[in-house]
């Protein structure tokens, strides 16, 4: 890994204490995103005070993701399985963008349900309606369809994640998802921060992908998911 690189083992409570503090619900000890943003929540330490505190933030029945390891069991927080994954971060030369169709545009708040469509079939129940506040989402679209985005999702000081990378079934093999990196990296370039990345560790075609674009694995992360009773 570059050593100026810092990989971040609790990620998204950085970014919920830093720069989408402003979005963030929650007390001292764990906080979450809006539902209509992203399932996704953090402790500040793995402790069972954070996560009763975690459990109070949860509606009945509604699942959440939480990174980290050997996380307690708590009354009232099912467990209902971990995914472990990869952090990863950008330390290569950024590769040159070739001018290619169709082009790559900015999404706004008028894609949104077709950005909940795309992603949902990579990926359900990540990408939500509201998903796109985030960040800037950057898509590829074909006869009028959205068949292609990458964008970003959380954000720390100084650094920016890629996420929602996902391309049509039908419309693979295009050479899109790397397009849409490439776009992104001198993105992140031209506004002064680093990129990094989440990845499934089983996910070896994206890992490949990555790694062949300047990626680094930095840090293995996993991700559990909990559902209050």
């Amino acid at each position: 890994m570059d050593p100026t690189h810092t990989p971040f083992p609790n990620p998204f409570w950085q970014a919920l204490i830093t720069e989408q503090s402003a979005i963030a619900i929650g007390c001292t000890l764990a906080r979450r995103y809006p539902v209509d943003v992203i399932p996704f929540a953090a402790l500040r330490e793995p402790t069972q005070a954070a996560m009763k505190d975690l459990r109070d933030l949860l509606a009945a029945e509604e699942s959440i993701y939480v990174t980290g390891d050997q996380l307690p069991e708590t009354p009232g927080l099912k467990f209902l399985g971990h995914l472990p994954g990869w952090q990863m971060h950008f330390s290569e030369p950024i590769p040159p963008i070739a001018i290619e169709a169709p082009p790559i545009t900015l999404l706004s708040a008028e894609d949104s349900p077709a950005m909940v469509t795309l992603t949902d079939a990579a990926f359900p129940g990540f990408f939500r309606n509201r998903t796109y506040t985030l960040g800037h989402y950057f898509g590829i679209h074909v006869d009028g369809i959205l068949v292609a985005m990458a964008g970003e999702r959380i954000a720390v000081p100084g650094y920016r994640e890629i996420s929602a990378v996902c391309t049509l079934p039908g419309h693979t093999g295009q050479g899109y998802a790397a397009r849409l990196l490439r776009h992104i990296l001198h993105f992140h370039a031209d506004s002064g921060v680093r990129s990094f990345l989440h990845v499934a560790a089983a996910n070896t075609r994206a890992i490949e992908l990555y790694e062949r674009l300047g990626f680094n694995k930095s840090l293995k992360i996993t991700f559990n998911r909990f559902r209050r009773a």
